[in-house]
């Protein structure tokens, strides 16, 4: 351990996550972890450290942390406001250093759902099952608050003061959908409505799914409730006895009975987490080969996330950090001037 981040407040969605829990379906565990899984990736290519690195993520609303020691952090997912106790406004996605005793304040999100703080070396809680990652449902963990000690692990990095673009995913857009064992039922008139229709993300949604209100009439099965309960994940999207969808996320159950209309492809589901109440979303089902390329593609960006690094350019006049930065990187002596 190399030292402890403090909890001074913390909003009513505010959870230690990371990729969660595999290979627990058979026992009534669902994956869980981070729902937003591109963010976990982008903080720990700005620190230099594992993508499995746990990291403090914050539902809506964020909170007041101290480090005893000098911290790296990383500000990743959905922007909410980020100031230091000095004064200092902080860039979003971007990578920063917490002074010891230097309070980090984080607000409420300004676009998106999910907003992410990572620590240099991650946080080093015990782990249940091989992870960190509370998981509400099950009981698994617990909700941060006030007076929590976390420990960080080892931090072997150096590097702050780093940004780059994220990927545009807080406001809605295009979800890619492959079939599922009951997307047949609906018939083809449906599934090409189903792929024309406007969809509004509704006020309900929590770490276990999301629903979507269509615009114009809705998708029920007729018969749709007798189909039998069976294995469900991630990205499955449950069409309900009112003909609205529900798309499940990282904590879901484990199964269902509800019909199934299709699932969302893992890297989309970034973009279903993140959309604000409001939000317009729409679907579009591709084949499962179109699917494995595009996962493909996904899986190779993330690996190459590093590359998209640039320094992080602010204004001299308020950085109070000044001293962080490497201002001249050689030096010429003053013999050799040629005057």
């Amino acid at each position: 351990m190399s030292g402890v981040l403090t909890v001074l407040s913390a909003g009513p969605g505010v959870t230690v996550q990371d990729l969660g829990r595999e290979g627990y379906l058979a026992f009534g565990l669902s994956r869980g972890g981070a729902a937003d899984r591109l963010a976990l990736a982008e903080g720990a290519a700005l620190l230099g450290q594992p993508a499995g690195s746990a990291a403090i993520e914050m539902a809506g609303m964020g909170g007041r942390f101290v480090g005893d020691c000098d911290l790296r952090i990383a500000l990743t997912g959905a922007p909410m406001a980020a100031t230091l106790s000095d004064g200092t406004a902080l860039r979003w996605n971007a990578s920063h250093l917490l002074p010891a005793g230097v309070e980090l304040h984080l607000g409420a999100v300004r676009g998106g759902s999910y907003g992410y703080l990572h620590i240099g070396g991650g946080l080093a809680t015990p782990e249940r099952l091989g992870a960190r990652s509370a998981h509400l449902t099950s009981g698994l963990g617990r909700r941060l608050e006030a007076g929590d000690a976390l420990p960080i692990g080892k931090d072997l990095g150096r590097e702050v003061n780093l940004t780059f673009d994220p990927e545009p995913r807080f406001t809605g857009g295009l979800l890619r959908v492959v079939p599922s064992l009951q997307t047949a039922l609906f018939g083809a008139e449906a599934l090409a409505r189903f792929q024309q229709t406007k969809f509004i993300r509704d006020s309900r949604a929590n770490r276990m799914g999301v629903r979507l209100e269509p615009e114009g009439a809705g998708f029920a099965l007729e018969g749709g409730l007798s189909v039998l309960s069976e294995v469900i994940a991630p990205g499955d999207i449950q069409v309900t006895g009112d003909g609205a969808p529900y798309v499940l996320l990282s904590e879901c159950q484990t199964t269902g009975g509800y019909p199934r209309i299709g699932s969302v492809l893992p890297s989309d589901l970034p973009r279903v987490a993140q959309a604000p109440a409001g939000a317009e979303l729409r679907f579009q089902l591709v084949t499962v080969e179109e699917a494995v390329e595009i996962e493909r593609r996904a899986a190779s960006d993330r690996a190459r996330l590093s590359q998209r690094l640039r320094p992080l350019t602010r204004d001299p006049a308020a950085m109070r950090d000044l001293l962080s930065y490497q201002l001249v990187s050689g030096v010429t002596a003053g013999d050799d001037l040629d005057l």
